[in-house]
């Protein structure tokens, strides 16, 4: 039996044109939808949108003010370091300067105490001190500054302190030893520190008899005496002539010393002139030397006022009493 092939007719165009006609429809309704859908969810007529964009440009105008506000800052800031650095560098010459003129007024007044108030008195011999006088050589007199002999008791106050002690005491052994020199024989002899201790306090108000023994204990105690002392003349000077001013004796008084720390030195002159009494000529009974070291001086210019004020001290006490200050230029 024989079967008949049916034959299967291929798609036509036709067909294939609807169909992409149908797609294209279908693609154009979705855009039309989609378009119609998105729809603005602001109000043109809405007052605050102006309101707001009026605020946003005023917002930027800010910004923009306030970051060149930012820069004017920074200069500004930048300038004020700079000024204060000078005034820093100002400040710094000033003191500078302010120091530097003390120190030339502290040396303009050091110069005129060593140069024009330091002034050596005469005084008047006695007839027997004159005959004495001529029997010692000139050369020896002026080993003490030229501080003539008028004396028949002599007695040495003289300042114990750490300064004169470690600075100055081979110098202040060699003055006392040249002043004892140029007395070759006086009536009594006495030693004091500066705060009216005695050296030997067996002799405690009392004259030392001068003789060569006598002078050699003097010269050998000298060399380690080391009394306390507050560096101040004042209480030995005092001592001295309560306990041995008398009428009809020639008393002096040499005063050994670098700085006076008391507290004033109108009040020490004038207790000196009170209780130092006069002779039936005016005269102090008590004359009274001083010879001053420049231990004080070899400090800064700060620390030379007590120098100062002891040379003050001894020049007016030595004007008023009869006697010679002498301003040595070396404490060694």
């Amino acid at each position: 039996m024989k079967f008949k092939r049916t034959i299967m007719e291929p798609v036509s165009i036709a067909f294939l044109s609807v169909i992409t006609c149908c797609f294209g429809a279908i693609i154009l309704l979705l855009i039309i939808s989609t378009s119609e859908g998105e729809k603005s969810t602001e109000d043109p007529a809405d007052p605050r949108i102006a309101a707001i964009s009026k605020l946003q440009r005023q917002l930027f105008k800010l910004q923009n003010s306030s970051a060149v506000l930012l820069q004017v800052v920074q200069k500004r800031s930048s300038e004020i370091d700079q000024l204060l650095l000078k005034s820093k560098s100002i400040k710094q010459k000033l003191t500078a300067a302010k120091s530097e003129k003390n120190r030339i007024l502290t040396e303009e007044k050091l110069n005129a105490v060593l140069s024009g108030e330091l002034q050596i008195a005469h005084q008047t011999l006695t007839a027997e001190m004159r005959r004495l006088y001529q029997k010692i050589d000139q050369k020896k007199t002026n080993l003490v500054g030229g501080i003539p002999i008028d004396s028949e008791y002599i007695i040495f106050v003289i300042d114990t302190s750490g300064s004169m002690f470690r600075y100055a005491w081979p110098k202040v052994i060699a003055q006392i030893s040249d002043t004892l020199r140029v007395y070759p024989k006086v009536k009594g002899i006495q030693i004091l520190n500066d705060m009216g201790a005695y050296m030997f306090p067996s002799y405690r108000e009392k004259w030392i008899p001068d003789s060569p023994d006598r002078r050699d204990a003097i010269s050998e105690r000298l060399r380690t005496w080391n009394a306390f002392s507050n560096s101040s003349p004042a209480e030995g000077i005092t001592e001295a002539i309560r306990s041995f001013n008398s009428l009809g004796k020639k008393i002096s008084v040499y005063v050994y010393g670098d700085e006076f720390t008391g507290e004033s030195i109108r009040k020490v002159v004038d207790y000196v002139s009170e209780i130092n009494h006069k002779d039936n000529m005016g005269d102090p009974l008590v004359r009274i030397h001083a010879i001053g070291f420049p231990v004080q001086f070899a400090q800064p210019p700060a620390l030379q006022h007590t120098g100062v004020r002891f040379a003050a001290l001894m020049r007016e006490l030595t004007r008023k009493n009869g006697g010679t200050f002498v301003g040595l230029n070396s404490f060694r």
